[in-house]
């Protein structure tokens, strides 16, 4: 629910200062951006670059979303939201209001940019996306409010990044914010605790979104309508088992949610490529025997394999190994989709 009492009283006039009383820096009005539940997030010009500056009389809503960015900053090697610049407060007409200030992310929200750049992009997003939650939640948190309009892609080259953390929760509370059609608890489908399969719910209708842009209302409920949903749209079909088992909270992480993604997309790049040619075929018809004794003799050694047990240092190798594997099938799937894209603008 929006808290309109509070945009109404600070409504902040573009070119206004706000300077902060501890720290002494100064930020500029530029526009709202947006605002929610817990307050008012502008556009601000501080020295010559560009923040966002969030506003709030709630100053434990701002501790709060102060402690889940900072949460995000020790997570290495992952976008999951902005960068966390300031924390201060606002002395004006005699009120104090709490404020802090981050990273102003630019580009489009996920439903527009794979309007702009085409649906076959969704997978390689959602792969991104997915592995973000992990690290998310692997550090005690659920992303809680996760919509589109909260998933804004950057680049070249294209990255997922989390913005909003309002509704960002500590595992196992209750969700602070939510937005109804990507809720479990809409639908019927779950309670509104903050655990990691919440969030893998909300990724499920996501991608029913991404083929029913502008949404559509509960009529039934539950799983029946959100099937028969599916079953409509040709480029979800793909999709439909991963979408149903995160429906019914099937997966417990992340991770596992992103495993079969990632098996869905390998098997449709190798299913796109070419077949062998026919002097393949020929000589393997034409040595028949040779070719089933060969392939005795593999299933043999393979059965052999499979009985020993694997030592850390093959463990490795192997993990190593399909860490590549998954590399060059991404890498090969945004090549061919940013390639593709170049090309088009060119024309």
């Amino acid at each position: 629910m929006m808290n309109h009492s509070l945009k109404s009283r600070y409504k902040v006039q573009p070119g206004t200062a706000v300077v902060g009383k501890w720290h002494n820096n100064q930020y500029t009005i530029l526009k709202e951006l947006g605002y929610g539940a817990n307050g008012v997030v502008y556009l601000v010009k501080y020295g010559s670059r560009h923040a966002a500056l969030k506003m709030s009389d709630n100053s434990m809503s701002i501790t709060s979303e102060v402690n889940v960015l900072k949460s995000f900053a020790k997570v290495q090697g992952t976008s999951l939201g902005p960068s966390l610049l300031d924390v201060d407060d606002w002395q004006t007409g005699g009120t104090k209001v709490s404020f802090y200030v981050m990273e102003y992310i630019q580009g489009p929200d996920l439903l527009s940019f794979l309007l702009q750049k085409g649906k076959s992009w969704m997978p390689v997003v959602f792969l991104q996306l997915l592995n973000d939650l992990a690290q998310l939640h692997d550090n005690g948190w659920v992303f809680g409010d996760l919509k589109p309009e909260n998933l804004i892609v950057t680049g070249p080259p294209p990255a997922v990044r989390c913005i909003d953390v309002g509704g960002t929760t500590i595992q196992g509370r209750a969700i602070k914010e939510f937005t109804e059609f990507y809720d479990r608890g809409y639908w019927g489908l779950g309670s509104r605790k903050a655990e990691p399969t919440y969030d893998l719910f909300a990724c499920a209708m996501i991608m029913i979104n991404t083929a029913y842009p502008n949404r559509f209302t509960k009529q039934t409920g539950g799983m029946a309508q959100l099937k028969a949903a599916i079953k409509q749209k040709q480029e979800l079909l793909p999709y439909e088992k991963l979408i149903l088992r995160a429906l019914e909270g099937y997966y417990p992480s992340a991770k596992q949610m992103r495993d079969d993604l990632l098996e869905i997309v390998t098997n449709q790049t190798v299913a796109a490529q070419p077949k062998p040619s026919g002097g393949g075929s020929f000589q393997q018809s034409g040595n028949k025997s040779s070719t089933q004794y060969t392939q005795g003799n593999q299933k043999k050694k393979q059965t052999n394999v499979a009985k020993q047990p694997l030592s850390r240092q093959t463990y490795r190798k192997k993990k190593k190994k399909s860490s590549w594997k998954e590399f060059f099938i991404i890498a090969a799937i945004l090549g061919a989709l940013y390639g593709g894209y170049i090309f088009m603008k060119l024309l």
